[in-house]
This record gives structure tokens, C-alpha cells and sequence, in this order.
């Protein structure tokens, strides 16, 4: 049996969020933001939900070093 996403939790609460808030994004960021603290608790590819929050970093990174 897989092992539960440990972030999994935090990702429902964003879509509850968003469903009660008709998906405005910006009157869910302290759900986000939780989410995003979650991720950085745990080593890249360890959680499922994480990998978009660690690709948007990435292309950060390699944009921010582009324009040096």
C-alpha cells in the first residue's frame, strides 16, 4: 500500500478554501502559505502535491539566474 502524501491534508484544506471563496486564489493564501511550509519539510519528490510548488522554484531559480 502506498504511503499517505504528507501534505495531503494541507492540499484539501486549499481546495475547500477556493470552493468556499468561489476559487479566488487571493483569499486563500494563508492556506497556501501552509501548504508551502509543509513542502519544505520533506526532501524533493517526497510528496506528490509538492511537485508543482518544486518545479515553480526551479523555474525561478534558473530565470533569476539568466538575468545576472
Amino acid at each position: 500500500m502506498p504511503q499517505k502524501d504528507p501534505c495531503q491534508k494541507q492540499a484539501c484544506e486549499i481546495q475547500k478554501c477556493l470552493q468556499a471563496n468561489n476559487y479566488m486564489e487571493s483569499k486563500c493564501q494563508a492556506v497556501m502559505q501552509e501548504l508551502r511550509k509543509c513542502c519544505a519539510q520533506y526532501p524533493k519528490g517526497r510528496s506528490l502535491i509538492c511537485s508543482g510548488f518544486e518545479k515553480e522554484e526551479e523555474e525561478n531559480l534558473t530565470l533569476e539566474s539568466a538575468s545576472k
